[in-house]
């Protein structure tokens, strides 16, 4: 897995969270075929901005989308602390489930085939080191160079 070895405890991120984490920060990851799939309507009160959900940009607007939701929902000292350069600071998963919102959980619940509640805390605990590895330089890259390293 290269970039991300080590990023989480334990130094294993299984395929479920994978496809988890692509699904917030690199859309295409969702699945393997494209997002209008006839037995999906899209749902009616998305709470998402508008043009957040560009093809590749997760269901959040990548990574840069995450970090904003974050720090909406009260999370920005956490979040920033991902970035930053000095220790990551941990989220609980009821936070986070809280701030991502139950409609995006709900979601990527489904594509992964996890428990929601099992999908927040692998989550809470993944994020901080997986935001820490993508943003070594303090600075949230590219969209481009988030989805490469979802692709190495």
């Amino acid at each position: 897995m290269g970039l991300f070895d080590n990023a989480v405890p334990g130094g294993n991120i299984t395929k479920p969270l994978m496809i988890a984490l692509g699904a917030l920060l690199v859309g295409k990851m969702l699945s393997g075929r494209s997002a209008d799939q006839p037995d999906q309507a899209p749902a009616p009160t998305d709470p998402t901005p508008a043009g957040t959900t560009a093809s590749d940009g997760g269901l959040l607007g990548g990574l840069g989308g995450l970090l904003d939701k974050l720090r909406d929902a009260g999370h920005g000292n956490a979040a920033d602390s991902w970035v930053g350069t000095g220790q990551n600071q941990s989220i609980n998963a009821n936070d986070l489930g809280a701030a991502l919102g139950p409609q995006v959980i709900r979601e990527i619940a489904q594509r992964t085939g996890m428990d929601e509640g099992e999908l927040l805390k692998q989550l809470s605990t993944a994020l901080p080191g997986i935001v820490d590895k993508l943003t070594p330089n303090g600075q949230v890259p590219q969209q481009h160079q988030v989805a490469s390293a979802f692709n190495s």
